[in-house]
């Protein structure tokens, strides 16, 4: 081929050339919490699967803290070539409803891929606790107005959001306190220096199992396959309390179309594989996969839930 025509090539299809030669180099994974931590575990089971259909490395870069906005910021500062990768959380798009920062909004300055995994989040307290059932423990609460406290993300996290739900659905008083990063609280909720938090089933599970933890109610549409025992919210008198925590893919506006083709065309095989599949069961947890524009949309429709949730309860996020 002359030069002539190699370059007429190269202008007509840059994206075709550039899906071939992506990536050229190891790609660095943004996870918005500590390691160790249910987002983070989430990135570890998908991270190396990636890594083998890519070709290169895939590192994992922890950058917990601000209700993650921490790792929203770095992420958003990188090159727009699909070789930086956030791995944003309900948090992210709570933050865009509550305390939106124009360097980083879902949609806007960080691109959709696909969802990865979802979870309701489970209420738990500490077995200190005399309650045992929600029935019980708002009796306890209404009994002892502020006495008991729930552990949050801090301002604008979806666990505060739910521990705000619930008490405005219930009609008692529980202190929120705060933590900085996802996860942070369960040593606090084991040693009952918190009484009450909202977790991903897997976190809980064996705590829950062992006496540590008292699990309440599933803020979810269904019951946790490993954890049979503890009732949706529905099913313990407060329909319409829901809460899931989700994470998925997000790249830099302006990374190219067909790079962000490459990526999820990769992560939506891993995520049908029966191996994740069977992990999310263990987890608690629904697989993603979708395609950009349909995560896209879900993180919408999530801002749009919250938003009224805030509206119609009157809930303070300050």
């Amino acid at each position: 081929m002359k030069i002539s025509s190699l370059i007429a090539f190269l202008l007509l299809f840059p994206g075709s050339v550039l899906a071939q030669s992506y990536p050229s180099k190891p790609i660095r994974f943004i996870v918005p919490a500590g390691a160790g931590s249910p987002v983070d575990v989430n990135a570890r089971r998908v991270a190396p699967k990636l890594a083998e259909a890519l070709g290169q490395p895939v590192i994992i870069d922890n950058r917990p803290g601000a209700n993650s906005m921490i790792g929203a910021r770095e992420a958003a500062r990188a090159a727009p070539d699909g070789h930086t990768l956030f791995q944003a959380v309900v948090n992210n798009a709570l933050n865009d409803l509550l305390t939106p920062d124009a360097c980083c909004v879902l949609n806007d300055k960080l691109i959709a891929v696909t969802r990865l995994y979802s979870t309701p989040l489970v209420m738990v307290v500490h077995p200190s606790v005399p309650a045992a059932n929600l029935k019980e423990y708002v009796a306890h609460a209404r009994a002892n107005p502020g006495k008991l406290t729930y552990a949050s993300g801090g301002s604008g996290a979806i666990t505060q959001l739910l521990g705000e739900l619930v008490k405005a659905t219930a009609g008692i008083q529980v202190r929120d306190v705060p933590y900085k990063a996802i996860g942070a609280e369960v040593p606090d909720l084991v040693g009952g220096h918190v009484s009450t938090g909202y977790l991903a089933p897997w976190a809980v599970g064996d705590l829950v199992k062992g006496g540590k933890l008292r699990g309440l109610a599933v803020a979810g549409p269904s019951r946790v396959s490993f954890l049979p025992d503890i009732p949706t919210m529905a099913d313990a008198g407060y329909p319409g309390v829901e809460a899931t925590g989700w994470n998925g893919i997000f790249v830099p506006a302006g990374t190219p179309a067909p790079v962000i083709q490459r990526l999820h065309q990769e992560l939506a095989r891993i995520m049908a594989s029966k191996e994740i599949r069977d992990d999310a069961v263990t987890l608690g947890a629904q697989a993603g996969g979708e395609r950009p524009e349909e995560f896209a949309a879900f993180v919408r429709s999530e801002i749009q839930k919250w938003g009224k949730v805030i509206k119609d309860t009157g809930i303070k996020i300050e």
